[in-house]
Parts: C-alpha cells; sequence; structure tokens
C-alpha cells in the first residue's frame, strides 16, 4: 500500500538580516494555519521579521500558483522554520582606545506550503520524557538518636528553666 505524493511548495529567503531569535518569534505564530490566516496575522504583527517573513510567503504562494497550479488560498503552512546565517563581525570603538565587537546576524529562513487537508502539521516541539523523573535529590533524614522519641521530645519542647545556684554557706 502505498501513500499518494503530496505537493509541497518551498520558498526560502537566505542571508536576511535579522537575528534568528527575533525572526523564529515571528516564525512560530503562522506555523500550521492557512495562508489567509497566515497573511493576517503578519499583517498585524509589529515585529520587523514579520515583514520580511510576509514577503517570502507571498513568494511562497506565487510559486505554488505559477509552477504546481495550485490556488493560494487554499494552501496552508505546512513547515515554517529559521536557521542561522553567517555572522557579521564588527567593532566600534570604546573609551581608552578599547574596542566593543558587534555581531550582525543574518538568518535563513524557510516556509513549505501543502494543499489543504493532505497532511498533518510539522511542530518542532519539545520531547516529553516517558517518565517523570525529580528535579532535585530528595531531603536526606536526619540521623538516628540514641535516646528514645518521648525523651528527645520533651527535651525539644519544655525549654530548661535556669533556678540560680544555692551558694554553700561555711561556719
Amino acid at each position: 500500500m502505498s501513500t499518494p505524493e503530496t505537493q509541497e511548495v518551498r520558498a526560502a529567503a537566505k542571508w536576511v538580516r535579522i537575528s534568528p531569535r527575533k525572526a523564529r518569534l515571528v516564525v512560530e505564530h503562522i506555523r500550521g494555519r492557512t495562508v489567509p490566516e497566515a497573511r493576517t496575522v503578519l499583517a498585524f504583527t509589529e515585529r520587523a521579521a514579520a515583514r520580511e517573513i510576509e514577503k517570502l510567503l507571498r513568494s511562497a504562494v506565487s510559486n505554488a500558483e505559477a509552477n504546481h497550479g495550485l490556488i493560494g488560498d487554499d494552501l496552508m503552512v505546512k513547515t515554517a522554520f529559521v536557521d542561522e546565517g553567517p555572522v557579521l563581525k564588527r567593532w566600534r570603538a570604546r573609551a581608552r582606545g578599547r574596542a566593543a565587537r558587534i555581531h550582525k546576524r543574518t538568518c535563513h529562513i524557510t516556509v513549505t506550503l501543502v494543499p489543504l487537508g493532505t497532511t498533518t502539521v510539522t511542530r518542532a516541539e519539545p520531547e516529553a520524557p516517558a517518565e517523570e523523573k525529580p528535579k532535585r535529590a530528595p531531603r536526606r533524614k536526619a540521623a538516628p538518636t540514641s535516646k528514645p522519641k518521648a525523651e528527645a521530645k520533651a527535651k525539644t519542647t519544655a525549654p530548661k528553666k535556669k533556678t540560680p545556684a544555692k551558694k554553700e554557706e561555711s561556719d
């Protein structure tokens, strides 16, 4: 029994001058949504990465329409991910003849579209461990005392009263 091959349309934007961490925040919002929903989300997202991802989504939709004969509004974002690109390293002058390093990060953004109802969405979710492990070692119990418990309790609950020492009278 063979599974039918589903059409996937990919589009990638490389060397985008946005930090990958910031771009991933925006990409998480569109993963698993239909193209009209994703366009709406990106239109109302105020982050700078949203503009670049919107251009990429537009490019992926036009690739699907022109090359594969698909309808743009009947597509869904199957995968969307951001990889790190090369880092441009620059220097900035600081006080007393020193220099501070500046990292201008780049990223590669990839979006994959599929027709609606063909497959499930692939999400990058952390896998849950099979069994729960304690976060830290359990506390050790106090060392056993040689005194009986009743005596130990009586001593700890009732504080000792100090009585004045009697002076011995000498004759």
